[in-house]
């Protein structure tokens, strides 16, 4: 078994969670920056507190790698939030998701990470199961607008690129509540000032705290999880099993929110399964 792999089915759980409390928030009226706001002061000082009481809170120049790692999670999570404002979880989550099929390539391209025929046929898998996801964005009851597509397109680069400088920043010797921390104050800052920059005024409604809370808990959850996982195994293994999660939040999108699955779907979820199958082999 790949080290590591108890931790990455963990992070699955949780990123699961996260996806679908996003997509609760934006059915309930509130705004990326509102959401991501709040979510962010909660999260910082909470997983600062607790690297801190754990003794893991280590500030050397490899945390940097956290801090590069927060701003490109900010601008995931802004636009894969501002996506689900316009479009279905059921089609945007699995999107978002997949961010692993770049993350598993740059690993493999810049961090010397073995390529298996396995690991070449689970990418190939995966760009399918993304076609045929995109192939009925627009049926009925599980429609993504284009605005929304090209969104979570830019959150799924994003995302993968997150991912990487998780990698990087472990290898360089920081300790994986240091990552978390690092990226958390960065995140924090980008979004507090979009939420003050905000051209209606300041304001965070008030029904936005238990999302967010809830929110925060999940990611805390899944960061803390996968960076331990990443710090035993490889990158090209286990972010792709940490970005399963997309599976369950697509049936369960479909059950909470009444979003459409057809055949294309249905065939693009197993794909993208066999997919993930194919890079915990590999």
């Amino acid at each position: 078994m790949t080290p590591g792999i108890g931790f990455a089915l963990g992070a699955m759980l949780c990123f699961g969670a996260s996806d679908l409390i996003y997509k609760r928030g934006a059915a309930a009226g509130f705004t990326a920056e509102e959401f991501l706001m709040s979510q962010a002061w909660i999260f910082c000082p909470g997983v600062t507190f607790y690297a801190w009481l754990t003794g893991t809170l280590q500030p050397h120049l490899s945390a940097l790698w956290g801090g590069l790692a927060g701003f490109f999670l900010f601008i995931a999570l802004f636009n894969f939030t501002r996506s689900l404002q316009g479009g279905a979880v059921s089609t945007n989550a699995p999107i978002f998701r997949l961010n692993f099929t770049i993350t598993a390539a740059l690993a493999i391209l810049l961090l010397g990470e073995t390529l298996t025929l396995a690991k070449a046929a689970a990418l190939l898998c995966a760009l399918v199961a993304v076609w045929l996801l995109l192939a009925e964005a627009g049926a009925q009851g599980g429609k993504s607008s284009l605005p929304s597509l090209i969104r979570v397109q830019i959150a799924t680069a994003a995302m993968a690129l997150t991912n990487l400088f998780y990698k990087v920043g472990l290898q360089a010797g920081a300790a994986p509540e240091t990552i978390v921390a690092a990226q958390a104050w960065v995140f924090c800052t980008l979004a507090t000032i979009f939420g003050l920059s905000r051209q209606d005024g300041f304001r965070i409604p008030r029904g936005v705290w238990p999302y967010a809370a809830c929110a925060a808990l999940a990611l805390f959850g899944a960061f803390v999880a996968l960076m331990h996982g990443l710090a035993l195994g490889p990158a090209s293994v286990l972010v792709p099993v940490a970005q399963m999660s997309f599976v369950f939040t697509a049936l369960l999108g479909a059950v909470m929110f009444h979003e459409r699955l057809d055949a294309k779907k249905y065939a693009g979820l197993a794909i993208a399964v066999a997919a993930l199958a194919l890079f915990a082999i590999g």
